[in-house]
């Protein structure tokens, strides 16, 4: 059986899951997304496709990838800075399989946060500064703060976990 991983990534988050996940299979062909492969997709039997989110949706190139693979496998996993909510992940969920072709298989899915990058931070400061009774951005920091850290053993162990779910 041939499986690939394709992933993007902005700040290295992805790429981390995406190693870990290859690491485990060490069968299984690893490349960053880039504008040949959008054009030739490889030929698999299982696609792990990873992105980062940007502005509540994948990577434009991860998009045109999944917008032209039809009836394939795929499993998604996704890296996200302002994340730790079920109900945030289950809305990514749903735009980026939204432009997945319904020919495809969805096999899984695994979101988690990713840390930031320290402009991020600097943004919520001064934007603090200008609206200091603001208490979202209050929230927004404090979750750049907890962002730091992932992703982390336990979402590459849970990632793991989801990955072997998968009937193979």
């Amino acid at each position: 059986m041939k499986e690939i991983i394709i992933y993007d990534s902005l700040t290295g988050n992805t790429e981390k899951l995406a190693k870990e996940i290859k690491k485990e299979y060490p069968k299984v062909t690893l490349e960053k997304v880039n504008s040949n492969m959008i054009e030739n997709i490889p030929e698999s039997d299982i696609y792990y496709i990873g992105t980062p989110i940007i502005k509540g949706m994948c990577t434009n190139k991860i998009k045109e990838l999944l917008e032209k693979l039809e009836n394939k496998k795929i499993f998604l996993f996704v890296t996200a800075g302002f994340g730790g909510s079920e109900e945030y992940f289950d809305r990514l969920k749903e735009r980026i399989i939204g432009v997945i072709p319904k020919s495809n298989e969805i096999l899984g899915t695994f979101f988690c946060q990713g840390k930031m990058t320290d402009q991020v931070k600097d943004r919520y400061i001064e934007l603090i500064k200008e609206n200091p009774n603001d208490k979202n951005l209050k929230v927004s920091l404090e979750n750049f703060e907890q962002a730091k850290t992932h992703p982390d053993k336990i979402d590459i162990e849970n990632l793991i976990k989801e990955i072997k779910k998968i009937e193979k």
